[in-house]
């Protein structure tokens, strides 16, 4: 059965393929308002991500002119690629709705407020990037943070021990 009778048929599953996941931003940042908006690609950059190859720790999303701009994301050369090979760092256009941008736009204009990428994705074919606004952490919330997840940790590792045991 191929893909197109599938889709006729009512099987509209969404397919979500991560590509690549920023956990840093989870750490560094309070994230708020996470926004999925799709991003405009040339033909090697959609064939390096089906690779499974990019990296979008140090990206950061920006707010010109009424129009949003993914930066400093890397995107790798194809391997296979000629002459029409795209540069690995270029800023990309991301596809979202005038009253979105707005929204983000006021809420980047407050100190310490940033917009940062935090996963990439292919759903149903296409590429998406998932964005938050993010309040930068203290060194103490990170400390906080950890602490707290460690004690998580600790807790389940009770249970489980404690459960053995009986």
């Amino acid at each position: 059965m191929s893909k197109v009778s599938a889709r006729k048929k009512g099987n509209n599953k969404e397919q979500k393929v991560v590509v690549a996941r920023n956990r840093r931003a989870r750490h560094d940042y309070h994230l708020q308002r996470p926004l999925e908006a799709g991003i405009v690609l040339h033909g090697t950059e959609v064939k390096s991500l089906r690779e499974g190859r990019a990296s979008i720790v140090d990206g950061w999303v920006n707010i010109d002119r009424g129009e949003a701009w993914l930066e400093n994301v890397h995107i790798p050369e194809y391997m296979q690629g000629s002459w029409t090979n795209h540069s690995s760092r270029r800023r990309r256009k991301l596809l979202l709705h005038k009253a979105e941008i707005l929204k983000l736009h006021q809420a980047v204009s407050q100190k310490g407020h940033t917009i940062v990428p935090v996963e990439l994705y292919f759903l149903n074919g296409r590429a998406k990037v998932e964005i938050a606004v993010g309040i930068g952490k203290r060194e103490w919330d990170k400390r906080h943070a950890l602490r707290e997840k460690q004690d998580e940790r600790d807790a389940q590792r009770a249970i489980r021990y404690r459960e053995y045991q009986d």
